[in-house]
Order: C-alpha cells, then sequence, then structure tokens
C-alpha cells in the first residue's frame, strides 16, 4: 500500500496531499472502533490517549501537514473530536501536535550535525532566535523547515 501510495504521489502533477489525508482519516476512524473496545474495559484515560488515534497522526504529520487542504484538516480533526466524546480526556488539536511535533524534530536536528539540513536551523547573533529563510511562493513558507524555525522561534519566547 505505501508503494501504491507513493507511486499516487509522484504522479499527480497538483502535488497535493489529499488523498493521503483521506486514507489516514479513514485509519483513524477505524481506530475509533477500538478505542471504544478499550474504554469498555475500563483502562486508565490516559492509556486510552496514548493508544488513540494520535499515534497515527502523529506519523508524518510534519511532511503533509503545513500543505494539506483546509477540508483534509477538518475531517481529521473531527476524527480527534470523536475519540475526545468517546474517551472523556481532552486531546490536543492538529495544529497543537504539528507544532510540538516541529519543535520536537527541529530540536533533534539542531543537535545532529550531521543532519543534511542542519545548517538551514542556525542562530542569529543574539544566540537567542533562529534564523528564518526568506521566500517567495506559498507552498515554501508552509514547508516543514520555516514551519520548525517558526515554532522553535514562538518556544523560545514562550520560554
Amino acid at each position: 500500500m505505501a508503494r501504491d501510495m507513493k507511486r499516487s504521489f509522484y504522479s499527480r502533477k497538483d502535488l497535493s496531499w489529499s488523498r493521503y489525508t483521506t486514507s489516514l482519516a479513514r485509519k483513524a476512524s477505524q481506530r475509533l472502533y477500538h478505542l471504544r473496545c478499550l474504554k469498555d474495559f475500563r483502562l486508565p484515560s490516559k492509556v486510552l490517549q496514548n493508544c488513540t488515534i494520535e499515534s497515527i497522526l502523529k506519523g508524518n504529520i510534519t511532511v503533509w501537514f503545513g500543505n494539506c487542504t483546509k477540508q483534509d484538516r477538518h475531517a481529521l480533526q473531527s476524527v480527534v473530536r470523536s475519540a475526545k466524546r468517546i474517551t472523556h480526556t481532552e486531546l490536543p488539536d492538529l495544529k497543537t501536535i504539528y507544532y510540538k511535533w516541529c519543535q520536537t524534530k527541529a530540536k533533534r536536528i539542531v543537535k545532529d550535525p550531521t543532519y543534511p539540513n542542519n545548517r538551514l536551523l542556525s542562530l542569529l547573533r543574539s544566540g537567542k532566535r533562529f534564523r528564518s529563510v526568506k521566500t517567495n511562493t506559498e507552498r515554501l513558507k508552509r514547508s516543514f523547515i520555516l514551519q520548525a524555525i517558526r515554532a522553535l522561534n514562538q518556544g523560545e519566547s514562550g520560554n
């Protein structure tokens, strides 16, 4: 299936993530059944939260979230809301998951000097904030590197 998804993605000229996010929403919806079954066993809410659809969504969120459509985000967010209703716990929304994951991944990249994109995450002279890359296209503005820089800078200013 992964090979078919990759082939269908590369053969499309519009470079949209609609097919991938649709299949992701479908997989997450299927997990809701298992979540209901686990809830019947009266497992603690922390366990339910960790084994929910969040594991599916975190998979490649840094790749697809920035450039998926509003309709795709809405479909995935509705699955998250359903999981909230089932577990009676507060689950983070997609944007929060995305920014946390961007921060985590970017911190790993900064620590690893052998990472190919390490040079794109350079500090300014002050040593407190990261240098942002100038872009001309909206698609590049929503890419992982720029979103990671934004997340790191917001995380630094929040501390």
